[in-house]
């Protein structure tokens, strides 16, 4: 499996396991962009580019973050956790941890999942550890994507304070 390495990019990669919206992997990469990630997994059925869905919500940002498209989820953390990273999954399950209050060490990956079905138990159970974002309304989760921009931005301001 080809490890992206961090190189001048922040330490923060997301692992995109089986998501299936085309539209969500282009937001998925914009977030990544913006918080100039070192780079994006994607997994399992997870679609990869260039297609013209992701490229209309990404802007380009497929193009200029570095990605790796390996079918094996567990192939990927086994990988990184090699090469010392740390691996989230971002899943409500009992006993997960709210993201705000987790202490991420750096460099760090998250995984995030099927739109319906998110992580798989296989996935979570091979982390280093689960968390989760609140929710406070009837719903039980957001979109993977918008998810997927919360932690992105939350392991950002974490990063920064170390």
């Amino acid at each position: 499996m080809n490890y992206i390495p961090v190189g001048d990019r922040n330490p923060i990669f997301i692992v995109a396991e089986n998501v299936r919206s085309l539209f969500n992997v282009g937001a998925i990469f914009r977030s990544a962009d913006g918080v100039n990630a070192a780079g994006v997994y994607l997994t399992g059925f997870t679609g990869s580019p260039p297609r013209k869905e992701i490229s209309r919500v990404a802007l380009g940002s497929e193009e200029t973050v570095p990605w790796v498209y390996v079918d094996d989820t567990l192939v990927v953390l086994e990988s990184l956790k090699c090469e010392g990273v740390q691996t989230i999954a971002l899943e409500k399950t009992s006993g997960c941890t709210d993201y705000r209050s987790f202490a991420y060490s750096f460099p760090v990956a998250v995984v995030v999942g099927h739109e319906v079905e998110g992580v798989q138990p296989e996935t979570l159970a091979f982390c280093d550890a689960v968390v989760d974002i609140p929710m406070l309304g009837q719903k039980v989760s957001l979109n993977v994507s918008v998810a997927g921009g919360i932690i992105l931005y939350e392991l950002l301001r974490s990063f920064e304070r170390t």
